[in-house]
């Protein structure tokens, strides 16, 4: 709850401000989330020019020329403050730091090209032609450069690391790459003792299909209601890439759909809801101020892969939903069984596409975007032979090699949306979900059981207290710290894939 003490007066200007720059920036957001499901195509360059005219506007606020005096003003009376303002105060300043390095131009031509791009990118995959969004992609990789450059100067910290802390505050690259180190010195040796482990027993069979994208669709709906996703303040629609997007109170989750395998769509599904619950529960005394946002995409990705693969693809789910999968479908027999759908759903299989990946093989998808986009900023890697040194990098990390650039390069939009620094939290967020998931279960010990029953509100009440209703109040380490009493780290990770891929 918002203390009732009043603020100083700066400070009571700022939250008015911030307050408006919120309402802009979901405005933005809904905008987003139609051009990616529901806007015509012929539509583009009039909704480029509106986000772009949105963003300016956000900017032009955020760098009003007596924002610095405000800051500092309330800075120097920040003894009055609760903490819960002390710490919006903080996120203030930072938001302003971030903005303030950028002039307006820069801001317009990002959102310009980044719009153009990811619809060069449709294309591009659909016709898995990489040279096709080469100019595109090229422009957002140099307007990307100069924010880089803008913003380490303003921070003092590396071009990457500046561009990485938009996505997560304080995240740096040598953090992450001292964990990366961690993981690659038990994943390869993991891998194999699980392929082996799995040769050692019949193979899963098959799902027959086709999987009617309607049942499919009904099935999803039904499965993210139970969890606690709320259509009332919630839709699910149909994008190229999967994602979550819109507002705290109007959440905006989309999948999409696959008539020879309904399990990938329904993963993405239990993915996104994920997201969409963190969003839903952040304080709402604080969601128009920059204290009330998620913490970052860590945390945000943490709720999303510890709903999708710590929770729904563990046993007792797989168990509780077997019957609905089969009933949507009208299937049954052995392979719509309980074991043989767990069996499918932890299968561990190198392959091409990061989305579709088991557990196991998908932080060294990661490791690979990691590498190339750092190399690419850095001016190692030139742009234009980044279809070879992908394939490269597969061979190496994964054992496969993909058929073209759209199950190669192409795949993700991260690059072409100006996502450059969003990687890595991928796997860290796996990091976290492993370490809060195995906090919850210590706090509840019947909370499986809960889940099997398809009661999942032990589980959403322990995430709403430990991390939702955190928001940015503390740092991502602080809250988990909090929560399941240490920093990030890789130990929680490691134990739960040996736990669930090399049972004893």
């Amino acid at each position: 709850m918002i203390a009732n003490n009043p603020p100083n007066a700066s400070y009571a200007e700022l939250e008015r401000r911030f307050a408006r720059l919120s309402a802009v920036n979901r405005a933005g957001a809904i905008l987003n989330w139609d051009r990616s499901t529901m806007m015509p195509d012929g539509a583009s360059e009039d909704r480029a020019d509106q986000l772009a005219t949105l963003n300016v506007i956000a900017h032009e606020i955020m760098v009003a020329p007596d924002m610095p005096d405000l800051l500092a003003c309330a800075e120097a009376a920040s003894a009055t403050l609760d903490p819960w303002r002390a710490a919006n105060l903080r996120e203030m300043r930072r938001s302003w730091a971030h903005e303030s390095a950028l002039p307006a131009d820069l801001v317009e031509a990002r959102s310009r090209a980044t719009s153009a791009c990811e619809m060069a990118w449709r294309e591009a995959r659909k016709n898995a032609d990489f040279k096709a969004l080469l100019p595109t992609l090229g422009e957002v990789l140099a307007i990307t450069r100069r924010i880089g450059e803008a913003k380490a100067a303003a921070l003092g910290v590396s071009l990457y690391d500046a561009l990485l802390d938009e996505f997560e505050p304080g995240g740096r690259a040598v953090h992450i790459d001292a964990l990366f180190d961690e993981l690659r010195g038990f994943l390869p040796d993991l891998l194999g003792r699980v392929l082996d482990h799995q040769r050692s027993k019949p193979a899963p069979l098959a799902l027959d299909g086709p999987f009617p994208v309607e049942a499919q669709r009904r099935l999803g709906e039904e499965l993210i209601r139970i969890i606690g996703f709320d259509f009332h303040h919630g839709r699910l629609d149909v994008s190229a890439h999967p994602f979550t997007g819109g507002t705290a109170d109007d959440v905006r989750i989309t999948t999409r759909y696959d008539e020879a395998d309904f399990s990938q769509s329904l993963m993405g599904v239990l993915h996104e809801t994920g997201h969409g619950l963190y969003e839903a529960g952040l304080p709402r005394d604080w969601r128009r101020q920059p204290v009330g946002n998620a913490r970052g995409m860590v945390l945000h990705e943490s709720q999303s892969l510890l709903m999708e693969m710590q929770a729904c693809r563990g046993r007792t789910f797989i168990d509780f939903a077997a019957l609905r999968m089969r009933q949507a479908f009208g299937k049954g027999g052995p392979a719509w069984t309980a074991d043989n759908i767990h069996g499918l759903y932890t299968r561990v299989a190198p392959g091409f596409i990061r989305v579709d990946a088991d557990e196991v093989t998908y932080p060294l998808h990661i490791m690979l975007r990691y590498r190339l986009e750092r190399a690419i900023l850095a001016g190692d890697l030139a742009l234009a032979d980044l279809p070879g040194a992908w394939n490269d990098g597969m061979r190496e990390l994964l054992g496969v090699v993909p058929p073209d650039d759209a199950l190669g390069c192409l795949q993700d939009i991260h690059w072409p949306d100006g996502g450059w620094g969003y990687f890595p939290t991928y796997t860290l967020g796996a990091l976290a979900a492993a370490q809060l998931f195995a906090a919850a279960r210590a706090a509840n010990p019947g909370l499986l059981a809960s889940i099997g029953a398809g009661d999942f509100a032990p589980l959403l009440g322990w995430l709403r207290e430990n991390v939702h209703a955190k928001g940015s109040v503390a740092s991502t380490d602080e809250i988990l710290t909090t929560a399941t009493g240490s920093a990030l780290g890789v130990a929680a990770f490691k134990a739960h894939l040996e736990s669930r891929y090399l049972p004893a």
